[in-house]
């Protein structure tokens, strides 16, 4: 069966988390699955900005079941606070890395963690959140006889920077612009490592990456309390629609990432035409794939979380 972002594959019965739910992207990708059936778990800072997100899905879809997690990616207590809230989970049956920061400091910052603040906030708390949703993915994966998924998100700029490996946290040379691109890379290259050991280990939950081209806010339509762009915005926007496209639009790559049965662990989403178009598998970035440089992340990971990402079965 071909994948229709206008009529997804019916979720019904199917739990998912998604990060960074309550606006842009994740609020999309949200709205998408609880059309499909899904249960959605919106993860994100604000509570007002999320129930503003769940009254907007409600619109669409009444009796959409949706819940809120409080969930500050900069922050690892944060993260380990979400721990006892997903155990208790009956079942976990994707989880979207989505939140993260596209707006960085011009200067260096740092979390109270000690980490480099867009590193931290688009990496290491994904991975954080990875170790302690991992055991209840597989527990899904394990009673319910699926293949859950964990869906990251990539971006354009991952072909557009060198990547510092030996400096993931730019403490010599930051940009933000290298900031951001440097932490799409390592959160791709993450999806991609995490996938092959999740094959090694045999089992059934799966990884894949997802970017969703050039999109902007400006060609979405007005969402109150979630989607209010400036008439300025909207302007400036449209002049960009010959190669941008809506953030609706450019959740179709996760959406598809998700919901598409046909496709398998560490496959590529993005939109065909690169910035724009529909949802298609594409060739990933060379560096995202390069299995010494996610060996080296992948290690540098752990140390920072203190915890094995992937679990000893």
């Amino acid at each position: 069966m071909t994948w229709n972002a206008d009529s997804l594959p019916d979720q019904t019965g199917r739990v998912v988390l998604v990060t960074g739910a309550n606006a842009g992207l994740g609020f999309w990708t949200s709205l998408g699955l609880a059309r499909a059936g899904a249960e959605v778990i919106l993860a994100s800072r604000s509570a007002s900005k999320t129930e503003a997100a769940m009254r907007a899905i409600r619109v669409k879809v009444p009796g959409a079941r949706l819940s809120h997690l409080p969930f500050d990616t900069s922050s690892l207590d944060s993260v380990r606070a979400t721990a006892g809230r997903l155990s208790e989970l009956d079942r976990l049956d994707a989880l979207v890395a989505n939140a993260g920061m596209v707006h960085m400091p011009k200067e260096r910052q740092e979390t109270a963690d000690g980490i480099e603040l867009v590193f931290a906030t688009n990496v290491v708390g994904h991975a954080a959140l990875l170790a302690e949703a991992l055991p209840v993915l597989q527990r899904t994966a394990d009673e319910h006889d699926t293949a859950p998924r964990v869906v990251l998100l990539g971006s354009l700029s991952t072909l557009l920077v060198r990547f510092h490996g030996d400096d993931l946290q730019l403490r010599e040379g930051y940009s933000g612009w290298q900031a951001y691109a440097q932490s799409k890379i390592a959160l791709s290259s993450l999806g991609f490592e995490l996938d092959r050991r999740l094959a090694a280990s045999h089992s059934t939950v799966r990884a894949l990456v997802a970017h969703p081209g050039y999109s902007v806010n400006g060609l979405d339509r007005r969402v109150p309390g979630v989607n209010e762009p400036t008439r300025g915005r909207r302007c400036s926007d449209m002049l960009q629609s010959v190669y941008a496209q809506s953030k609706q639009r450019g959740a179709e790559p996760t959406l598809r990432a998700v919901t598409d049965e046909s496709a398998d662990g560490g496959w590529f989403f993005g939109p065909r035409w690169l910035t724009k178009g529909d949802a298609v598998r594409q060739t990933p970035a060379a560096i995202t794939t390069d299995r010494d440089v996610a060996s080296a992340l992948w290690t540098e990971l752990e140390r920072l979380i203190g915890t094995p990402i992937l679990p000893t079965r």
